[in-house]
């Protein structure tokens, strides 16, 4: 870290400092999740990539990631500011992919200038999906009636506790494709003649674990961060930059924002079931 004693004490002694690696871990599912329950978002890490990319003597920032995916709007915005502030600085980027970095997640790691994974790192997943349920006859027989009102025909589109229209899924299979275009053009652009699988087997969904996404060109090398890191900056710090807490939370050891929470989840079962229906139905 560098600000261990014999930082401070080369700093006394007037001996130039080394460069550092700024450290920023990106863990988690991506996109707004819920009451007390923060997920990456380009704002939430927005802070600590600033302080990787600008600090001083910076040599190389590493994105930790782990990260089954999400949001397909803020992977695009985080990874998107992690290429801004690495042209902005002149620094190279390296991505580790820790238990996984699928879909969104890979997105973001694409952003990297050099992507590596553990032998048993999960690793891939292009793809888009949408996830639900239906409810419809549920609530007939819990002894509910659902009523909607809305100016449009298609605000309501695939309510979870209406019938099922075969021409809504027909536009959300549209919505995905679109979505799913967009994934593959990232990654043929931030790849390119790196790839080496067919885009059939590339881009169908799938999973690859640690070698196997090396040789389909997923994933440059097999490697973990410390041992990377001291191969390739032997000299320089290793700095981990951790994200700010907010006021509230310092203030009151995340008592008040615990309770918040509580007593989201309590008062706010039946809404919070409707928005993730609304937020899950499509996703990287």
């Amino acid at each position: 870290m560098s600000d261990g004693p014999l930082t401070r004490l080369r700093h006394a002694l007037g001996t130039p400092r080394p460069d550092r690696v700024a450290v920023v871990r990106l863990e988690g599912h991506i996109g707004a999740v819920g009451v007390g329950r923060g997920g990456l978002t380009a704002d939430g890490v927005e802070g600590v990539l600033k302080r990787a990319f600008t600090g001083e003597r910076v040599k190389a920032v590493v994105l930790v990631i782990n990260s089954p995916g999400g949001s397909p709007a803020q992977s695009e915005y985080i990874a998107e500011r992690v290429r801004q502030l690495a042209s902005e600085n002149g620094v190279r980027v390296l991505a580790f992919c820790e238990d996984v970095a699928a879909s969104g997640g890979y997105w973001i790691a694409c952003a990297a200038d050099e992507i590596f994974a553990a032998r048993t790192s999960m690793v891939g997943s292009i793809g888009v999906v949408s996830s639900g349920f239906g409810a419809a006859e549920l609530i007939g027989k819990i002894g509910l009636e659902r009523r909607i009102y809305s100016a449009g025909n298609n605000k309501a589109r695939l309510d979870v506790f209406s019938e099922e229209k075969p021409e809504d899924v027909e536009w959300l299979s549209g919505i995905q494709a679109d979505l799913h275009e967009a994934f593959i053009a990232w990654v043929r652009q931030r790849r390119g003649a790196k790839l080496s699988g067919d885009d059939e087997t590339l881009f169908s969904g799938d999973v690859w674990i640690g070698r196997r996404a090396v040789e389909v060109g997923l994933v440059d090398a097999v490697g973990v961060l410390r041992s990377v890191i001291a191969e390739r900056y032997p000299d320089a710090e290793v700095d981990v930059i951790a994200p700010t807490k907010p006021l509230l939370a310092r203030l009151t050891g995340g008592q008040l924002e615990m309770a918040a929470a509580v007593d989201g989840v309590v008062t706010g079962a039946w809404s919070a079931m409707e928005k993730r229906a609304r937020w899950s139905s499509v996703g990287l």
